[in-house]
This record gives C-alpha cells, structure tokens and sequence, in this order.
C-alpha cells in the first residue's frame, strides 16, 4: 500500500515537472504536452467561460436530450420537441432559453411556433475540445 502511494507521488511529479527554460509544468497525461503547445493550457479566458456555459446547459439531462434532436435535425419545430418529453410547455420553453442563452441554439418565430436549430460555431467549438486526443476515451 505504500509502495502504490509513492508511485503515485512519483507519477504526480514527473507528470508536473518544469519544462526546461521555464518555470511552466508539462500538462502530461497521454501526450506529454508542455502548456505553451497544449491546445487546452492556451485556452483564452473568454473561450473557456463560453465553453463552460455550454458545458453548464448541458448538464441536465432533459437539455441534453433536447440539443440531440435539435442537432439531428437542420431546424425544429417547438411543436415537435414538447410532445417528446412530459414536461410543462413552460419547462419546455425554459430549458430551450437555457440553451439559447448558452450559444448552443438559436430560434425564430413563424406564426405562433418557434423553430430551433444548432448553432454550428457552438457544436464546433465543443467538439474541437472534446476531439483533442488527449480528451478522447480509450
């Protein structure tokens, strides 16, 4: 048992070691990575909160359902995505104004619906962080 906390210290410490030149830790993980040519370490500030709000809105699961079909689709209807949850149009209409409200969706009003569509530069963003290879499952 102690043997396997030392390794773990061990593997903390090389995975946190200074690059040479600079007082910046490698990223380690799968990659080994310094900071400076990390994708993620660059993240900006602004693109990480954004990120993080998406991140927030698709947290719950009902939103995370809704985005599904709203993705697979190039616009959809209100009138399609309430009849697939048992769910208050009211709650319908507030996780929709969560995900707009995050970027991940955008809307517009015809007669008396409201057509929903994915915005691409969202989905782009978030699959560019998730595709890095050091992110991807094994």
């Amino acid at each position: 048992m102690k043997g396997d906390a030392s390794r773990v210290i061990a593997l903390v410490r090389a995975a946190t070691k200074a690059v040479p030149g600079t007082n910046s830790p490698t990223v380690g993980g799968c990659c080994g990575a310094s900071r400076e040519t990390h994708p993620v370490a660059g993240l900006a500030t602004a693109d990480a909160d954004r990120l993080a709000a998406m991140f927030k809105a698709l947290g719950e699961p009902v939103r995370l359902r809704m985005m599904a079909m709203i993705a697979a689709t190039d616009e959809l209807c209100v009138c399609e995505i309430t009849p697939a949850f048992e769910l208050s149009p009211a709650t319908v209409s507030h996780h929709l104004k969560t995900l707009r409200e995050a970027g991940l969706i955008d809307g517009e009003r015809r007669g008396t619906f409201v057509y929903y569509w994915a915005q691409p530069d969202a989905l782009d963003a978030l699959a560019d962080l998730l595709g890095h290879r050091c992110l991807r499952a094994t």
